[in-house]
């Protein structure tokens, strides 16, 4: 039998991983043609999407440096391709490792462990794409249905989707906070310093008159975190072994 790097590996995952990637710089494209074309129908100039682009692709900097130090961890597990295909259009290592875990398990292996074979790797693989698949499938039927009851509550009270949206992003990333907090100190830590960078660097962004540094500002307190996240452990703030 082949060692598992072989497999990982193999030029047909690469080509599945640049097909992926190649979709996605096509979406990109089609999406920003699309804001230029709709843009001053909405009454933003060119200055406007300039500047929405620059803050979009700024603010992505720190969640996608977090993305990247996951995907490194990820690769003496899954090889770089289908590291590259699962984050490229999932991007949550909690839902791949936990699909890839409890696929592993039906097989009594452990990912990475000493039954992490070829076919225990293939099986782990399969259901990290299914659970991707069927998540982008979900929302492809949800979508619609999601913006015909958007449609009917703008005609009840357009102000009610003014903030409903607000309200759903901010209860999204506070659950996310909230469930890291049980998990020991170090998570509590890491949490109120990001959040009081955060919080900082908004509060400068007013008195300094320096735009720019709400655009910085996810990026800095991610990394921030991290920093304090690696110094917190270092100094045994983490759970017992």
């Amino acid at each position: 039998m082949r060692p598992l790097s072989e497999y990982v590996n193999l030029p047909f995952l690469w080509v599945c991983a640049l097909g992926v990637f190649a979709v996605i710089i096509l979406q990109t494209v089609i999406y920003v043609r699309a804001a230029r074309t709709a843009g001053p129908d909405l009454g933003f100039t060119k200055e406007d999407l300039r500047r929405s682009f620059k803050s979009g692709g700024i603010a992505a900097i720190g969640p996608s440096l977090a993305v990247v130090v996951v995907a490194i961890a990820l690769l003496p597990l899954f090889g770089a391709p289908a590291v590259l295909v699962r984050i490229g259009l999932v991007g949550s290592a909690a839902t791949e490792t936990s699909s890839a875990n409890l696929a592993a398990g039906t097989m009594d292996a452990e990912l990475g462990g000493a039954g992490w074979t070829p076919e225990v790797f293939a099986v782990a693989f399969l259901a990290m794409s299914l659970s991707g698949g069927l998540w982008m499938l979900a929302t492809l039927i949800l979508t619609p249905m999601l913006k015909r009851g958007d449609t009917k509550l703008r005609s009840v009270n357009p102000a009610l989707m003014a903030i409903v949206p607000s309200a759903a992003l901010l209860a999204a990333f506070a659950s996310l906070g909230v469930a890291e907090l049980p998990k020991g100190s170090v998570h509590v830590i890491t949490v109120a310093t990001s959040a009081l960078v955060m919080a900082v660097c908004l509060v400068l962004t007013k008195r300094l008159d320096a735009p720019w540094l709400r655009e910085w500002g996810l990026g800095i307190s991610i990394i921030v975190g991290l920093i304090v996240a690696y110094f917190a452990h270092g100094a045994g703030l983490g759970p017992a072994a």
